[in-house]
């Protein structure tokens, strides 16, 4: 089953190294560290499939949302 797990993501730059953070309302728990967005949303992927795995060895009753049949998707270019 596929299900949809919102980001927030913010930039951060300290002593001119720039990162981002993610974290989620939707998955407690959820927090990544990256370099780039790519790194950041891939680590946020591997995190978020452990927090699942646990949580259903856990027998706790989890609420995902299916992916809806539309929903906002940003792009972002590098231009």
């Amino acid at each position: 089953m596929q299900t949809l797990i919102k980001l927030n993501i913010e930039k951060y730059e300290e002593e001119g190294q720039e990162y981002f953070v993610a974290t989620s309302d939707d998955l407690q728990g959820l927090v990544a560290e990256g370099q780039t967005l790519e790194e950041v949303i891939e680590i946020a992927e591997d995190v978020a499939r452990i927090l699942l795995e646990m949580e259903q060895k856990d027998s706790k009753k989890l609420t995902l949302f299916k992916v809806p049949n539309q929903f906002e998707y940003p792009l972002i270019l590098e231009i």
